[in-house]
């Protein structure tokens, strides 16, 4: 088996025992080198000593000036020697003649050295030099008689050990020293590797690469934006479609969030620990729909991801809920109440009722136009203007009256709103009020749209069977409904959402059997002014 196939526990324990066995080599080599200074030093030191006694010995004194006086120094200094562990004692005299020497043959002869001289000098000193036992510590000291003049000198020598000398001096420590390291080594290699096979979930490093490239093309193909960071606000996940939406090239894996995009409001969820759903926000100029989540691991929030979608998409979706589907039943109902008209119109033809026929159409024809030509003048959008021409036919159908105020105007929406923002808010409210009239006679539904430079008013009013107080205080909650299963729970939390983005605010008052109230209030910050023609007109 290679060491590549396996696992990687083993390799983690491989890897962590060769560092320790590693660094036990390298801090041998040192600890040794340290000893080796100590020694050296102490070395220099009993040299230093034993030279001065030999320097202070009577018989040194006497006989060094004496022809062939190492037959008296000799024997007293060699006992110097072994008692004080030396390995030489020199004693030579003012012609560097050797009185004393370990080996007998050399006793008598001229000492040649070549870092004596300053010994003949009357200085006292350590040196280390490499002879022919080895590197030496030196000690140099002059021997001086009575009257303090130099008459020779003394040079005690230690051999300084070697590295492997001290190695196998320490051979017992040291592999104590080993054993004890391999074992605690050995429980540490492994409980470092089980820790770090937990924290991988106990993957394999190749399948960790396999699920990371998973990952990267799965959010890479995704139609939503993706964006995720760490708890340091860091970067870890900017999909193609996010960088398409907020126009936005190359790698920003890495960076600061609010350096590439300052207004996600994704770092406030790690602040908030609390995800925020289906929320509109505007980011870079754009108004997009959010998905904004936490990312816990082991209840520990790790960073946060948010999920972007196209705008575009989101307002097709909330028409599709609020007055789209409208438009197409309007067209069927306007159908059904035409073919009634035709009916009756034929009806008084057959009966040679000429005049009324033609009074009828006149009269249906002029309500109408009436209705028609209001709404053109009033409300400057379409697709608004169609939603209201719809919602009173629709109401014709049920047996439902629907109101337009004829003060009702609306030139300009308001700041960081548009048309499909106006269509969810009026349409719900209708359908609702439809809803809270069902079964009642007489039953009423008043809608107002009022604006000026400083505000924008809607109001949607009906005369049904109200809102007990607890359906008030759940009804701006996603899922909460009153219509069991065909509701969606969606509608007034659109309202809400709508209104938060907007900044406006929102009133509701609605007893029992008297009807219910909405009035919701926008700030224009001045576009009211706007006309027709103007800039941010909605036509």
């Amino acid at each position: 088996m290679t060491i590549k196939r396996l696992p990687i526990r083993t390799k983690i324990m491989i890897l962590t025992l060769g560092i320790v066995l590693y660094a036990i080599l390298i801090g041998g080599v040192v600890i040794i080198g340290k000893i080796l200074d100590i020694q050296e030093e102490e070395l220099g030191k009993r040299a230093m000593i034993t030279s001065r006694t030999v320097a202070q010995l009577p018989e040194v004194k006497k006989y060094i000036q004496v022809n062939k006086g190492w037959n008296e120094i000799e024997p007293v200094v060699e006992k110097i020697r072994v008692i004080n562990e030396a390995d030489y004692v020199v004693v030579m005299d003012m012609d560097h003649i050797r009185y004393s020497h370990p080996v007998k043959d050399m006793i008598g002869t001229v000492s040649k050295g070549s870092d004596e001289g300053a010994a003949f000098a009357d200085h006292t000193f350590i040196s280390k030099a490499k002879g022919e036992m080895g590197t030496a510590v030196k000690a140099f000291v002059p021997i001086k008689n009575d009257e303090l003049e130099q008459i020779g000198v003394v040079v005690v020598g230690h051999v300084i050990p070697g590295y492997y000398e001290v190695f196998h001096d320490l051979t017992d420590e040291m592999t104590l020293i080993l054993l004890l390291v391999l074992l605690f080594g050995v429980i540490g290699s492994y409980l470092l590797a089980r820790h770090l096979k937990q924290q991988m979930f106990y993957l394999e490093p190749h399948e960790i690469v396999r699920m990371f490239e998973e990952r990267t093309a799965t959010f890479h193909s995704m139609h939503e934006g993706v964006i995720a960071i760490d708890n340091q606000e860091h970067i870890t996940i900017f999909n193609d479609k996010a960088k398409s939406i907020f126009s936005v090239s190359g790698d920003v894996v890495g960076r600061q969030i609010r350096e590439v995009i300052p207004d996600t409001r994704l770092p406030e969820i790690i602040e908030l620990s609390r995800p925020v759903y289906n929320q509109e926000i505007r980011v870079s100029g754009k108004v997009i729909m959010s998905n904004r989540v936490p990312i816990k691991v082991k209840d520990q929030i790790v960073g946060a991801v948010a999920i972007f979608q196209d705008r575009t998409e989101v307002a097709k979706m909330a028409e599709e809920l609020t007055g789209v589907k409208a438009f197409v039943e309007a067209l069927r109902v306007q159908n059904h109440e035409h073919m009634n008209k035709l009916h009756t119109i034929a009806g008084l033809l057959q009966l040679g009722n000429m005049k009324k026929a033609m009074q009828y159409v006149f009269q249906i024809s002029e309500e109408k136009g009436s209705l028609t030509r209001f709404l053109n003048q009033r409300i400057k959008n379409e697709s608004l203007a169609g939603l209201l021409l719809s919602k009173v036919g629709r109401g014709k159908e049920l047996g439902i009256k629907v109101v337009i105020d004829n003060e009702s105007l609306l030139k300009t929406f308001p700041d960081q709103l548009d048309q499909h923002d106006f269509v969810t808010i009026i349409g719900n409210l209708i359908e609702n009020a439809y809803d809270a009239l069902k079964g009642m006679r007489d039953g009423r539904i008043d809608v107002s749209i009022a604006q000026d430079s400083e505000i924008c008013a809607i109001l949607v009013e009906d005369n049904g069977c109200g809102m007990s107080q607890e359906v008030q205080q759940h009804m701006f909650e996603r899922g909460y409904t009153t219509k069991g299963n065909n509701g969606s729970g969606i509608g007034l939390y659109l309202i809400r959402q709508i209104v938060e983005k907007g900044n406006g605010e929102i009133e509701v008052t609605s007893h029992a059997n008297q009807g219910t109230s909405f009035v919701i209030v926008f700030p224009m910050n001045g576009r009211g002014e706007e006309d027709e023609g103007d800039k941010g007109s909605i036509d």
